[in-house]
């Protein structure tokens, strides 16, 4: 097969894919009769044809895909103007922590925003896919060890984590929020998701230490015996 009709294979494939194919399975596309290095050297052709279009050719970290251009979301969002709820800020800030800081624990999390965690961000950001628990920190209570996930690099439209936004060596985590494209992640969920704003739980202490006292997330201290 001569290079202008693989491409043209390599596009069509990816055109018509829901999800990013990886350099294994497009290999299938040719069964086998193209190296791997053949594979990406065609991929980076493919991603020139297309540099200047509305649409672009991207490595995320689930594999290859085409997108349409960051610059042009706001045209196409008029295409659909009934937007589905965002995500509340103490949702997104959590969601930079444990990006920045991974692995974490609920404990790790909440020492960084000085209030109790609510748990259910967690579990909502563990529903969308973004955040997984990936092991236990061996101390007192084993707490739980939270890590980004693939499907947050590909919603991202990053290929790895090495491609978020730097941060200064005296820059808190939440404020990297300010540069990461959070907006488009929260109109990606699906209409049915809770429009509650998440933000506040009754006061508990850290998981990770039982005698330390926060702040929830409305500035209420914890209740106090009597």
């Amino acid at each position: 097969m001569n290079t202008t009709d693989a491409l043209r294979v390599l596009e069509t494939a990816l055109i018509c894919a829901t999800q990013p194919l990886t350099v294994r399975e497009l290999g299938t596309l040719f069964d086998g009769e193209i190296a791997p290095d053949t594979l990406k050297s065609l991929l980076a052709d493919l991603q020139l044809q297309w540099a200047g279009r509305g649409v672009e050719l991207v490595q995320v970290a689930s594999g290859w895909r085409f997108q349409s251009r960051p610059e042009l979301r706001p045209f196409l969002d008029r295409l659909h103007p009934e937007k589905p709820p965002k995500y509340s800020r103490a949702a997104m800030e959590t969601l930079a922590i444990i990006a920045y800081r991974q692995p974490v624990t609920r404990g790790d999390m909440e020492d960084i925003r000085g209030v109790t965690i609510n748990s259910l961000i967690l579990k909502q950001l563990e529903d969308r896919g973004w955040i997984e628990v990936i092991g236990h920190r061996e101390t007192v209570g084993r707490p739980a060890l939270f890590a980004t996930t693939r499907q947050f690099l590909d919603d991202l439209g990053l290929a790895s984590l090495d491609q978020l936004p730097p941060l200064e060596a005296n820059e808190v985590q939440e404020s990297a929020l300010d540069r990461l494209d959070f907006d488009a992640l929260s109109q990606r969920l699906p209409d049915d998701e809770p429009t509650a704003d998440l933000l506040t739980e009754p006061a508990t202490p850290g998981t990770d230490d039982p005698t330390k006292e926060l702040h929830d997330d409305a500035g209420h201290p914890p209740p106090t015996a009597g």
